[in-house]
């Protein structure tokens, strides 16, 4: 499984299958049959924060080789394809035309054709995936209001910087003499920070 974040959609998608009630299935969930096998290692994958694709899911389920195995994945992105129909899975849109397809559940808990109740993770896995998620939220949050301050700050040192040149100009300006020494440097500086300010703002 390569390392990748979960992107809006993913974490949204994730925090509503955490939260849903029983959802119905228009398909069977039965021990020894191949969706409840996939809907199962999906639910292992999203307890982890990770939506996985069709060779993700192959690959913990039956191992490396199946994953080169083409009939064999073609047979599970058909099951797959069914699970989605049947309001078990949603199939999130390929971003680039290389990459596979990812899948996450539309909920932990299900109803099955048969009225079966279905359950693929505890309480207490998805208290730990909701907190776990509410960290990832709050870290977000912290980095955004960091760079915020720091953006603040970069905006009132160069308005403090433009302000002192300007004044720098404005006071050689006044003299009998103008001095080059004071007047370009001030100038330079000036117009720099100026444009600088100008690219931040914009």
């Amino acid at each position: 499984m390569s390392e990748r974040k979960l992107t809006r959609n993913e974490m949204r998608f994730l925090q509503e299958a955490l939260s849903a009630d029983y959802k119905n299935g228009t398909i069977r969930l039965r021990e020894g049959e191949y969706q409840l096998d996939l809907a199962k290692a999906i639910a292992s994958f999203q307890l982890e924060l990770y939506c996985p694709d069709v060779k993700d899911i192959t690959k913990r389920l039956y191992g490396e080789e199946k994953t080169n195995d083409i009939q064999f994945i073609r047979k599970i992105q058909t099951i797959l394809k069914k699970m989605e129909k049947s309001n078990v899975v949603r199939i999130f849109p390929k971003k680039k035309p290389w990459e596979l397809q990812r899948y996450t559940l539309s909920s932990f808990k299900f109803r099955d054709s048969d009225k079966n109740l279905v359950i693929l993770a505890t309480d207490q896995q998805m208290k730990q995936a909701q907190n776990l998620i509410q960290s990832i939220l709050n870290q977000k949050v912290s980095i955004s209001t960091a760079k915020l301050s720091h953006i603040k700050t970069r905006t009132y040192l160069l308005i403090l910087i433009i302000v002192a040149s300007y004044t720098t100009i404005i006071w050689d300006l006044m003299q009998s003499i103008i001095s080059p020494i004071i007047f370009i440097p001030a100038f330079s500086i000036a117009v720099a920070c100026s444009i600088m300010l100008g690219r931040m703002l914009s």
